[in-house]
């Protein structure tokens, strides 16, 4: 019955188009679609679109970036109709993301965390530079599933590893599962820091954080 107006929604996050995006959020809330299934059947297929596209090399991350962003306006344009309908989107675990201090880098990680937000988790941005202390902390206020880490540099990928041991010292180890990524960050030093995940890009951190909290084995 909405299966246009579905084809529709996920064209628009395949376009990068945020205002077709919200646009049509809005048509399905006139035309009484349920907000979840416009999500989950309709703009969620558009961003497994473009991230298997990705994946191929076949989208760039010019385009990634877009869709992730219409995801987002999309979503932010349902939430309202969602809570109102007592239907809140299930989310797969809570998130604190960052880039670690020192580094200011940003692009990789915001992608990383508008693809976690628009595939079901709570995401929790620290932004940059952002101490041990304040990415732990963040962890134990929102009692968080994962910690997500990016660098850049090979001069502040020590700081990933300085996070593990400071959860270690403070024996918080085993409260949080710990995903890094980055340009440096290899799958030898993801082992050598005793890291739980790792991904080269957007869409395999998705892929990984899913994994981290079991949330794939139906998929």
């Amino acid at each position: 019955m909405h299966e246009e107006l579905l084809k529709k929604m996920a064209q628009s996050i395949i376009d990068g188009d945020s205002d077709a995006s919200v646009a049509l959020a809005k048509e399905s809330i006139a035309t009484g679609v349920p907000p979840l299934q416009a999500i989950t059947d309709g703009f969620v297929v558009g961003v497994n679109t473009v991230g298997e596209a990705f994946g191929r090399g076949e989208a760039f991350l010019p385009e990634l970036v877009m869709a992730g962003e219409a995801m987002k306006a999309a979503v932010a344009t349902l939430n309202p109709e969602l809570k109102r309908q007592g239907k809140e989107r299930k989310m797969l675990g809570k998130v604190v993301l960052a880039t670690v201090e020192g580094d200011i880098h940003e692009i990789g990680k915001t992608l990383v965390g508008t693809m976690l937000s628009s595939s079901g988790f709570e995401v929790f941005d620290l932004g940059v530079d952002a101490s041990p202390d304040k990415i732990i902390g963040k962890a134990l206020e929102v009692n968080a599933d994962i910690i997500g880490m990016s660098a850049l540099l090979t001069t502040t990928m020590v700081k990933q590893k300085e996070v593990i041991e400071t959860l270690e010292k403070e024996g918080l180890r085993g409260r949080f599962k710990v995903m890094v990524g980055g340009a440096p960050i290899t799958r030898d030093w993801f082992k050598a820091i005793k890291a739980d995940g790792y991904s080269e890009d957007a869409i395999g951190a998705v892929n990984v954080a899913k994994q981290l909290v079991g949330a794939d084995k139906t998929a």
